[in-house]
């Protein structure tokens, strides 16, 4: 399905922000060992409330009483791979919303495979660089590590394929990240700064936030398009302030604290997408 219309605005996405902070939902992440400190950061500066429960039987026990979840394939311990399964099922039991994050599939077996059973499980979105989602809807190989080698704009006819065959609405991160539900719906996002490259957990850490946002509506397309636009504008106020990824990181956590419901409204940078030519 091809659309060109986008259905909700910048004040819809600022509304979200709202909601968020008067609510501050509870995000379970069970995430990868490189990023746990730096996410949760990030979910502290935006209004949310961390926790970083990833052992069998307790992941599963703290599923059911989250706001969201979030689960980063980035280092999976054997035991954080129980803890994510338990996890999924109580959070589908309790009808949470989650998140997945396929880090540096494809080339990968155990990640791999691991992802692809998860996306069987029903993720609310999926969030992945352009190789990951490609990997992940069987027509791409992976990237370089955690690196994309492809642009988001090659992964939108997977990202439709992947959304329309598991329900969820994928997220596409790149320079223009886009967005695409499973009836083809898809918008893209061109803000942001490639200072965010440039710190370990820019991109994981916007699963986290996703989480957050997807908590607060059953509309996952609007929850990963807010949650993307937040960060990406603070990204752009962070790198307008600094000289290097060092103090862009610090600042970023800042902005993420200061950001106001106005600053999306006037600031985010919503593109209509046609789902077979891209963006517009």
């Amino acid at each position: 399905m091809s659309r060109m219309a986008i259905r909700f605005t910048s004040s819809d996405c600022a509304q979200l922000l709202e909601e968020l902070r008067a609510r501050s939902p509870l995000v379970q992440c069970i995430t990868n060992a490189v990023v746990t400190n730096f996410t949760a950061n990030v979910l502290l500066a935006i209004g949310a409330a961390p926790a970083m429960v990833d052992i069998p039987e307790e992941a599963g026990q703290f599923a059911s009483v989250a706001s969201g979840v979030l689960i980063n394939l980035g280092t999976p311990r054997q035991e954080q791979r129980a803890a994510m399964i338990q996890a999924v099922d109580a959070a589908n039991a309790a009808g949470t919303a989650w998140v997945l994050d396929p880090v540096a599939i494809g080339s990968l077996s155990v990640r791999t495979g691991l992802a692809h059973q998860l996306v069987g499980m029903g993720p609310r979105i999926i969030r992945g660089n352009a190789s990951e989602v490609l990997a992940l809807a069987g027509v791409g190989a992976g990237g370089r590590g955690v690196d994309s080698v492809e642009t988001p704009s090659d992964a939108l006819a997977a990202a439709g394929d992947l959304a329309a065959s598991s329900a969820s609405a994928v997220a596409v991160s790149g320079a223009v990240d886009l967005l695409v539900q499973p009836d083809g719906e898809a918008v893209g996002v061109a803000n942001g700064h490639g200072l965010l490259t440039r710190v370990t957990g820019g991109g994981c850490a916007l699963g986290a936030v996703m989480a957050a946002f997807a908590s607060l509506t059953e509309d996952p397309l609007l929850a990963a398009t807010a949650a993307t636009g937040v960060y990406t504008i603070a990204a752009e106020q962070a790198a307008a302030r600094v000289k290097g990824p060092g103090s862009f990181a610090v600042e970023f956590l800042d902005r993420l604290a200061g950001i106001t419901p106005d600053d999306v409204v006037t600031g985010l940078n919503l593109r209509p997408v046609d789902t077979r030519t891209g963006i517009r």
